[in-house]
């Protein structure tokens, strides 16, 4: 067996004891941390130090959602290659269906006590409820729209744009221009969805006070719930023969098509399955925030995404995960701290990345493991 396969094959594994190590590793912080913000939310009383406050919950199942979002550009980005900077739209897409849920839970409630129509709606002097908001009183209803909307958006997109074998910084730019294009009609006021303002005022979700400690706490765990299934499910998936063809997708498309394999067809349903699950993420983000508006389509946000993913480190999933958090955790602290520098401190970051870690902080650890496991590797070598 030559030297450079032999190297080839313990880098490959080396990457995948990491990977199965740090899959431990983030499942397990994900259930200390549930456990922990149960216990010191709810049995804890406020008057102990050890007391997590209900605003502390809700950072933190903010930064659970972002998390998931981050995954989810890490599947079509890490493993096939392809980066998207419009991400962002299909979150809000799954912000908005929440949205409209809980704005029609609302009920006579309101400003304007309308037992059908939305505040914004009676003070723009609508008359009747438009078609595409009935169904959004009930849940299921609800959750099938927010899976389907941001999945047929991304269905459509992908199988015009791969059929036509659009790539590289081409299809970056027109998923750009599909979430500002996106931005732009949902500030009309008169699509319906509450124009600048967005939806907000929430009540309660499933009967249950919004502003309820016990259902903050659900929420947070329901998001980390979300998560740890989202990434098994993605995890399975990318060690399926369907991934062992993304990734070779993202590594020679030319020769995998020669192979026999529709390439295109396969990048369309991973870009499905990506955009579903940042549609999800942005219905877990809305009720825990209490507000969605068309900012959330702003392309800034889904170029932060990217910069999540790049600082964890790209092609791991629980890398992207890490990335979303840290950068987030430190974003919460220095725009409280320096709050007009913040951007330049992301776009400082994201260079020192570039730079210095291209496989981020994941790439790192790995570098590290391989380093301090050299010796195991040279004997395994000369046994061969």
């Amino acid at each position: 067996m030559s030297s450079s396969l032999m190297n080839k094959l313990g880098h490959d594994r080396q990457a995948f004891l990491l990977s199965d190590t740090g899959s431990k590793v983030f499942l397990s912080l994900l259930v200390i941390m549930s456990l922990l913000v149960i216990v010191g939310n709810l049995m804890i009383p406020e008057t102990s130090a050890l007391h997590i406050s209900t605003y502390t919950v809700t950072l933190l199942g903010k930064y659970l959602c972002f998390a998931l979002l981050a995954m989810s550009v890490d599947v079509i980005w890490g493993y096939c290659g392809i980066l998207s900077l419009g991400h962002g739209a299909f979150f809000a897409l799954g912000g908005y269906g929440m949205g409209m849920y809980l704005m029609r839970q609302i009920g006579d409630r309101g400003v304007y006590g309308d037992p059908l129509l939305p505040d914004f709606m009676v003070f723009l002097n609508w008359q009747e409820l438009p078609w595409f908001w009935y169904g959004f009183d009930q849940f299921w209803f609800a959750m099938l729209m927010i899976l389907l909307v941001p999945g047929l958006l991304a269905f459509v997109f992908g199988w015009l744009a791969f059929r036509s074998r659009v790539t590289g910084v081409y299809l970056s730019i027109m998923t750009q221009a599909l979430t500002y294009a996106l931005l732009l009609a949902f500030f009309r006021n008169e699509m319906g969805f509450g124009g600048n303002n967005g939806l907000t005022d929430f009540k309660d979700i499933v009967g249950q006070d919004l502003q309820a400690d016990s259902t903050r706490v659900s929420l947070f765990v329901i998001s980390a719930i979300v998560l740890a299934f989202a990434y098994l499910l993605s995890r399975w998936i990318l060690q399926s023969k369907f991934g062992r063809v993304i990734i070779s997708i993202r590594d020679a498309e030319a020769r995998t098509r020669f192979l026999g394999y529709r390439t295109e067809s396969y990048k369309v349903w991973l870009f499905v399955y990506s955009a579903v699950l940042a549609g999800i993420a942005g219905a877990l983000y809305v009720p825990q925030v209490g507000i969605i508006n068309p900012s959330e389509f702003a392309p800034l946000n889904s170029i932060e995404v990217v910069v999540w993913v790049a600082v964890g480190g790209r092609g791991t999933l629980y890398g992207a995960i890490a990335g979303a958090i840290l950068v987030n955790f430190a974003k919460t602290r220095f725009t409280a701290i320096f709050p007009e520098a913040w951007l330049f401190a992301l776009g400082g970051l994201f260079v020192v990345v570039t730079v210095f870690l291209p496989k981020g902080i994941v790439g790192l650890l790995a570098k590290r493991n391989k380093k301090n496991n050299g010796p195991d590797n040279k004997v395994a070598e000369a046994d061969v």
